[in-house]
């Protein structure tokens, strides 16, 4: 018995590693990965998830947006550019990379307890330097810094033992390092003559750096959950798909975002853009904690916790995700200020994340606002949305929540359904809520004070899996 139990348990093994080598093994086919259902499997987790940090660092993060003694004006990680720093110059930051203070469990953790549920991390800036140990180009930070540590090797490592999805960022187009990449024209000359021609030997940096990289990042770094690209200057379809048969061939299930320069997996939105309304296409806001992207000493004008809630709640209200970034300083640490607001809305989705976590959009509208009845433009030149900021509501089958963010000082009327109302109450300490009916209206009676200030959240559970209206 003890000979024969022996053998199944290492049939059992055996059967069990030839499982998961199958499941990991790459489609043939790309094309069986393009299907709709093969689409909507790969969203699956990132619809649940609703939560993401980002993660700008790089060598920008030691000049930190001051050159020569003068102010570089604009976001961090746009230096090299804003200042025209030349190419021989900007690489002697590499010698001063040693940021001893990185350690990546920590960045993980904070991400845990501020609630996110998956990381991106810029793996190649625009400036063209690689945060991973890159064979194809020497200008990473194992082999040009005294570092000598493979950054994403790290973070990966530390994703997987916390079970935190990672990502990451790409910036396939522009290299300002290269000559033959977009975007540096005061090295190398514009990208483009005034007719649209191209001056530089693009296609040779695309195949000479970009795809080859982005081959190492879904070789050498486990599961990749998703690759966010950037920027899509002359990326033609022709271009866009070559990067994405190497995806849906090495890994099929990482995601695409919207800036490859083809339709993605989902749609990225202009950075710090919020929808006005639900979208139809699945959608992620990029957004900053302040201004900036890549850290700046001189930017320190942090969102508050309850800003970030709100637009948490209101992007999910609306269908999408967040994906908030924090720019770690050239030391390794991500700023304190950043941390604690982060964390301060991790505590309020400890206790309140059901309304966030897998939730859908409000089967409504009303609420979110309303175009300006003028027609005024707002800042970008698009048409003005008066927003109404004072509650929100995002559903899951059987049950509506209402997330407060102001104090309601008389009966909240719901908005108009045909369900029956089972029961109402506070999700964070599960205390009823009366319901009552008052001219043809139904009106939740809200104690006060409200329970947190910040947002308070009343689960209405009805009959039915949704909104009957």
């Amino acid at each position: 018995m003890k000979r024969t139990g022996s053998f199944l348990i290492l049939l059992l093994v055996f059967l069990s590693l030839g499982a998961n080598v199958f499941a990991a093994a790459p489609q043939s086919d790309a094309s069986a990965a393009d299907s709709p259902e093969a689409r909507q499997a790969r969203l699956a987790w990132f619809k649940q998830a609703k939560y993401g940090l980002f993660i700008h660092w790089g060598l920008y993060a030691i000049p930190a947006g001051e050159w020569k003694g003068k102010t570089s004006l604009g976001l961090g990680e746009w230096i090299m550019n804003r200042s025209k720093i030349p190419v021989r110059e900007y690489e002697q930051l590499a010698r001063q990379w040693n940021p001893v203070k990185f350690d990546a469990d920590a960045w993980v953790q904070m991400a845990q307890d501020a609630g996110m549920k998956y990381i991106v991390i810029t793996s190649k800036h625009h400036d063209g330097f690689a945060m991973f140990d890159s064979k194809v180009s020497r200008y990473n930070v194992v082999a040009a810094t005294p570092f000598h540590r493979d950054v994403l090797k790290e973070l990966s490592a530390a994703c997987q033992k916390h079970g935190m999805p990672l990502g990451f960022y790409y910036s396939q187009s522009q290299d300002w390092h290269e000559p033959g990449g977009a975007g540096n024209d005061w090295d190398f000359g514009p990208d483009q003559s005034p007719d649209g021609k191209e001056l530089k030997d693009y296609d040779g940096y695309l195949r000479g750096k970009a795809e080859p990289q982005v081959r190492e990042l879904l070789t050498n770094y486990g599961p990749v959950a998703l690759i966010w690209f950037d920027t899509p200057r002359m990326m033609t379809p022709e271009r866009a798909q070559r990067f994405a048969t190497i995806l849906r061939t090495l890994q099929p299930k990482t995601l695409i975002d919207g800036r490859l320069g083809a339709a993605g997996d989902y749609v990225s939105t202009g950075d710090n853009v919020i929808p006005s309304s639900a979208q139809k296409e699945y959608w992620e806001v990029p957004a900053t904690t302040n201004h900036t992207w890549g850290f700046r000493t001189d930017d320190t004008d942090w969102k508050s916790p309850g800003e970030i809630a709100f637009k948490l709640i209101d992007i999910v209200s609306k269908g999408g995700n967040y994906l908030l970034n924090v720019g770690p300083m050239s030391n390794g640490l991500i700023p304190q200020a950043s941390q604690d607001n982060l964390r301060t809305v991790g505590r309020w989705l400890k206790v309140n994340g059901d309304a966030v976590y897998g939730a859908e959009p409000s089967p409504w509208g009303d609420e979110m606002g309303e175009p300006s009845a003028r027609g005024a433009k707002d800042l970008r030149g698009q048409p003005l949305v008066l927003p109404h900021n004072e509650w929100r509501v995002t559903t899951k089958p059987g049950k509506l929540y209402f997330t407060f963010f102001q104090e309601p000082r008389v009966p909240f009327v719901l908005p108009p359904m045909k369900n029956s109302i089972k029961r109402a109450y506070q999700l964070a300490d599960g205390k009823s809520v009366d319901v009552k009916e008052e001219n043809g209206n139904r009106e939740l009676v809200i104690p006060r004070p409200i329970l947190d200030p910040m947002a308070t959240v009343v689960v209405v559970e009805i009959e039915g899996e949704r909104v009957e209206q």
